[in-house]
């Protein structure tokens, strides 16, 4: 199953599991996010909004919040001695879609919290029985 939604002035085609880059949105990386501007829902069978799917939205979890590369924009006039250099970083918002959600329905799945890192035993005790093997 796939969709079509909008945000940020851009569409796009996405299916579950999909992860993309849109302009910035607001949500803390782990937290659900729903986009309710379904253009067009598609699969066995395609349901076409006009201009929107009722009852559709897409479920995803924001992966993280970054900026992308800078971009220079520099302007000359030649014979001036006239010049302008600016730079700029685009903000953007990495998301993993989770659901494709038609009739009305609420995301499933909440976000899963991040694993904390557990210290590797096997490092930990190898280590030690290198410290015991040096003193005497």
């Amino acid at each position: 199953m796939f969709a079509v939604f909008k945000t940020g002035g851009k569409q796009y085609r996405v299916a579950a599991d999909d992860v993309l880059n849109v302009d910035k949105i607001k949500g803390e990386p782990g937290e659900i996010v729903e986009f309710g501007e379904v253009l067009l829902v598609g699969g066995e069978n395609v349901t076409l909004g006009s201009p929107m799917v009722a009852g559709a939205t897409v479920a995803a979890e924001v992966v993280e919040q970054a900026r992308g590369p800078k971009i220079i924009a520099f302007k000359k006039r030649r014979r001036k001695n006239s010049r302008r250099k600016r730079g700029h970083r685009q903000e953007f918002t990495r998301i993993r879609i989770t659901e494709i959600l038609t009739e009305g329905q609420k995301p499933s799945r909440k976000a899963e919290a991040k694993p904390e890192a557990e210290p590797n035993s096997a490092q930990e005790s190898s280590a030690q029985e290198s410290a015991a093997a040096a003193t005497p």
